[in-house]
């Protein structure tokens, strides 16, 4: 059995968000999409159905590479269609085909509903405090990582 210095490690925190990779992974494999085409279509059904190639990059913390090269994949599959976006000539908004809808409809809601439903078996203190305590992880790690950049940078 792991000692109390193990189960409050940085350790156990990786492993429980690998873990959780891991379903993601497995939810995007069973919908016949890689992760990133799998988020680009989450980030398409919570938007409402059309989201800009730019926010699924930055939402995502995805390069823009790996959005475009995602969603060659899902307009060759006929579930997205591209247009230039009216907000930002750079980027093109990325839309939901009919197709698409009903590939969101079939894969993408089930999958967020689950979700909804596993956050909402958390009392409602639960849920703040875990949004608040991750918040606060991703924040130091951040810096700490920043840290280590200026450090380098120096040498």
């Amino acid at each position: 059995m792991p000692d109390q210095g193990q189960l409050t490690s940085a350790r156990v925190i990786d492993v429980l968000y690998r873990e959780s990779d891991k379903l993601y992974y497995e939810l995007a494999r069973d919908c016949g999409l890689s992760e990133t085409a799998y988020w680009i279509m989450y980030a398409l059904e919570v938007s409402g159905g059309s989201v800009t190639q730019r926010q699924i990059a930055s939402d995502f913390s995805y390069s823009k590479q790996t959005v475009n090269s995602a969603l060659k994949t899902l307009e060759a599959r006929g579930l997205v269609a591209l247009a230039p976006s009216a907000d930002d000539r750079r980027s093109k908004l990325v839309s939901l085909t009919a197709a698409g809808r009903a590939f969101a409809d079939e894969r993408i809601r089930p999958a967020i509903a689950a979700e909804d439903r596993a956050f909402t078996s958390l009392a409602p203190v639960e849920r703040a405090e875990l949004v608040r305590l991750v918040r606060a992880y991703a924040s130091a790690i951040d810096a700490e990582v920043a840290r280590l950049r200026d450090e380098r940078g120096q040498q």
